[in-house]
């Protein structure tokens, strides 16, 4: 199976830039799933009904988020009937939405996607360790789900990497978001599971993780908050990771995506 995650859409420009690239993407690398992180679509902050509609119709199948999930709190009246976008698995009990999906791609093969939070320098959310094992019990790879992935979306990268080795040989891939910075250490672990520290974000990077770079710079100059953040409007990047399975489920192959904007390209050679 092959899947095509792309990182966390920022605003507008990553919006745009996921529009005019997906199309051609998916001509390259044939994916029979795709996810996208949404969480930051709406001007930086949440997402909205329209917006989770613009992405599935660009071939988006799953939209995963993080700790920005209900900042549109029009997400509250429908994200318990829309299955197609997750929240972290590990908010508390009775909290709208679900963290998994189970989802059949068009062959017929069935993707489990677990969306967690990480808690090291975040919000105090529940265990997402247990989570993570109480949804691969659940639905195993190879019996329950012909691929797993997981959105591991956490600020610390040892939060990440240790989630990427707690799932090794029980989930397809482990790739994180949040941070907005691609990382370069793309690798298939010893149990065959793929693992991406972060995807890095679609957005401008001459910015402050894909916002205009004054606000950001002032507070971290005068330790004040002048106003609120925006999304950088310049060209943007689509990041993003491809991961390609064998008939176990297991990882052959995890690479970056980078395309458009200012940074180094990168697309997987098939």
């Amino acid at each position: 199976m092959r899947i095509l995650f792309i990182g966390d859409i920022i605003g507008r420009p990553g919006r745009e830039v996921v529009g005019a690239e997906l199309g051609w993407l998916k001509d390259l690398l044939q994916p029979d799933f795709i996810i996208a992180n949404g969480e930051n679509a709406a001007g930086g902050f949440g997402l909205t009904r329209a917006l989770a509609d613009e992405l599935f119709a660009t071939g988006v199948d799953c939209i995963t988020t993080g700790n920005h999930w209900a900042d549109q709190k029009e997400i509250l009246s429908f994200i318990d009937h829309e299955d197609r976008i997750l929240r972290p698995r590990n908010y508390p009990a009775g909290v709208p939405g679900k963290g998994a999906g189970l989802y059949e791609t068009r062959k017929g093969e069935r993707v489990l996607v677990l969306n967690l939070m990480g808690r090291v320098f975040m919000d105090a959310l529940d265990d997402p360790f247990a989570a993570a094992e109480a949804e691969l019990g659940a639905c195993p790879l190879g019996e329950g789900a012909d691929a797993v992935f997981i959105d591991m979306h956490a600020e610390a990268t040892s939060e990440k990497m240790a989630m990427g080795q707690f799932c090794d040989g029980r989930a397809s891939a482990v790739v994180g978001s949040h941070s907005h910075i691609p990382t370069a250490d793309a690798q298939v672990l010893p149990g065959g599971t793929g693992y991406l520290t972060d995807a890095g974000a679609c957005c401008d990077y001459d910015s402050v993780i894909g916002m205009e770079k004054y606000e950001p710079i002032q507070r971290f100059l005068r330790k004040m908050h002048g106003s609120r953040f925006t999304p950088a409007n310049g060209p943007a990047t689509l990041c993003g990771a491809f991961v390609a399975t064998d008939a176990k489920g297991l990882a052959t192959r995890i690479d970056p995506v980078r395309v458009g904007g200012r940074l180094q390209q990168t697309v997987p050679e098939l």
